[in-house]
């Protein structure tokens, strides 16, 4: 791989994965809402700001997303659940990779390898699920998992050399685990960087469609 573009570079996740393939010697180009004006959330922006960007590029990776939005945070029980943050976590979560998939195939080599990559979580895995609790969080990962699945699938037919998959990164220091993390151990972003980024290096057209961790072990579904 030599060019890639990271969706969401001002992100923990994000940042460190571009700053470890530029050391690798790629060049990288990284877009945030802050600093680009990207928002994964509105497809005018999206329209916008991919459609000015000339390509191919070999790796896509979409590192946008968030645990609380406006406030509300995960919920514990369904007497917290309510119908504003079910749908803003599947805005975020859910719809914006998904649109940046659209907007960015553009940009995708249709002949050679080439790696489409969106950062999910293991909670979104309803096989996996033993715990409960996080509706909203879950479902929206749930479904970044079956709308990029059901991209690859489509894809699979006019750009075969692609790997489209998600990616389960671990629990990472950021400010985005930082109330939910005491529990769990975590990495720093510099090495889920570099754990992602070799999983990434390896993947192959056969991997498309997949959910995988980040050591490249398929997650249930």
């Amino acid at each position: 791989m030599e060019n890639a573009l990271i969706i969401g570079d001002s992100g923990g996740i994000g940042g460190a994965v571009a700053a470890h393939l530029r050391d690798q010697g790629m060049a990288v180009t990284g877009l945030s809402r802050s600093r680009d004006g990207l928002d994964v959330t509105d497809e005018d922006s999206l329209r916008t700001v991919l459609g000015s960007l000339e390509g191919p590029f070999d790796l896509v990776f979409v590192a946008t997303g968030a645990l609380e939005i406006a406030g509300a945070e995960p919920e514990k029980t369904l007497k917290a659940l309510n119908a504003k943050a079910l749908m803003d976590q599947y805005l975020l979560n859910a719809i914006g990779p998904t649109l940046v998939v659209k907007h960015a195939l553009p940009l995708l080599p249709r002949r050679e390898r080439a790696v489409f990559a969106v950062l999910s979580a293991r909670v979104g895995s309803i096989g996996d699920n033993g715990l409960g609790g996080w509706y909203s969080y879950r479902a929206a990962k749930s479904g970044v998992n079956q709308l990029i699945h059901t991209a690859a699938v489509e894809l699979a037919r006019s750009h075969r050399q692609l790997a489209c998959v998600c990616l389960h990164p671990g629990t990472v220091e950021t400010n985005f685990t930082a109330k939910y993390a005491n529990r769990y151990p975590t990495v720093t972003p510099t090495h889920a960087a570099e754990r992602l980024v070799k999983v990434m290096k390896g993947l192959s057209p056969e991997d498309t469609g997949k959910f995988l961790d980040y050591a490249g072990r398929e997650i249930p579904w």
